[in-house]
């Protein structure tokens, strides 16, 4: 597993191409709050399928890391 800021950058950029707005500081949040949607997917899906999902605290790291990037 990449480390929590790299991977929060790293959806962050994956989302960032597929989100409009009226400016790149708006664009970036867009893409932001596509991540945490992504993250909280993934999140609620592993602990349907496993519990304790051993991945909670590595996600959760994840979401914090998305929530600092800035534009």
């Amino acid at each position: 597993m990449s480390n929590p800021k790299l991977k929060a950058i790293e959806l962050v950029n994956k989302h960032f191409d597929f989100v409009e707005a009226w400016s790149v500081s708006n664009q970036i949040e867009n893409a932001k709050q596509c991540a945490l949607i992504t993250v909280n997917e993934i999140q609620l899906y592993l602990d349907e399928v496993m519990l304790p999902n051993p991945f909670d605290q590595y996600l959760d790291e994840v979401k914090t890391e998305i929530k600092k990037i800035t534009a």
